[in-house]
């Protein structure tokens, strides 16, 4: 089992930037990839961006593209993601999510998710 715990959310205004932090409670927790989600009430939780653990490779959902970037701290056992430009659609709980395996697409077959972090953009 691991844990992953999220921070950096918050209020921002539009044209803002924010940066969300998740770190993962096992530094030698195996896994393929981790990833950031988001919801908003009555909506499905959707993809925002992934990356491969040991490889770096990233994918966005194009309503972030050229905005938000993923990163991660393989020493800190860390996933980041810089939210820059934000939009009041950005408004959303935020989850981090990690994958144990698997080497296709970096926005499915997630196994852990943390709590959620909450962004608001207002206009």
């Amino acid at each position: 089992q691991v844990q992953l715990e999220e921070s950096g959310g918050g209020l921002a205004q539009a044209g803002d930037s924010l940066r969300l932090s998740c770190a993962a409670s096992r530094r030698t927790f195996s896994r393929s990839a981790m990833g950031w989600f988001r919801q908003t009430p009555g909506k499905e939780r959707e993809f925002v961006a992934g990356i491969g653990w040991t490889t770096g490779r990233t994918d966005y959902a194009d309503s972030v593209k050229g905005r938000f970037t993923i990163s991660r701290d393989s020493a800190k056992s860390t996933v980041y993601l810089q939210m820059n430009s934000l939009k009041p659609g950005d408004t959303a709980v935020y989850y981090c999510a990690l994958r144990k395996a698997g080497y296709l697409s970096l926005r499915v077959d997630y196994d852990y998710w943390g709590q959620g972090t909450q962004v608001t953009v207002d206009s």
